[in-house]
């Protein structure tokens, strides 16, 4: 079993940053397929970035050129770096990770941009 635990979340003007971090409970050299979603009232989890263990990266159409995600291995952390940020972007970010064949997501934090 795995626990995803985020943070970083909070009230940022529009062209803003944030940065978001998922710490696991276990060393993140074993956790695959992690990734960022977040979700708004009303609407579906949806998908925003996520990177595999070599290090590829990929991103949503909508967050691309503004948001970098990265696994800092020897801090065992996912990052979620969110620059230039726009009022579409608040929501509830999801840290999302697989272990032994199981899904696990964290309980979120909240991003909010507004002026």
């Amino acid at each position: 079993q795995v626990q995803l635990v985020e943070s970083g979340g909070g009230l940022v003007q529009p062209g803003g940053s944030l940065t978001l971090s998922c710490t696991p409970s276990r060393d993140i050299a074993v956790i695959r397929g992690m990734g960022w979603y977040r979700q708004t009232p009303g609407k579906q989890r949806e998908w925003v970035a996520s990177v595999v263990s070599g290090g590829a990266t990929a991103y949503a159409d909508s967050v691309k050129g503004r948001f970098t995600i990265w696994r800092d291995n020897a801090n065992s952390r996912l990052t979620l770096q969110m620059n230039s940020l726009e009022p579409e972007d608040t929501a509830v970010y999801y840290c999302k990770g697989s272990y032994r064949g199981r899904d696990y997501w964290g309980q979120g934090t909240q991003v909010t941009v507004s002026s």
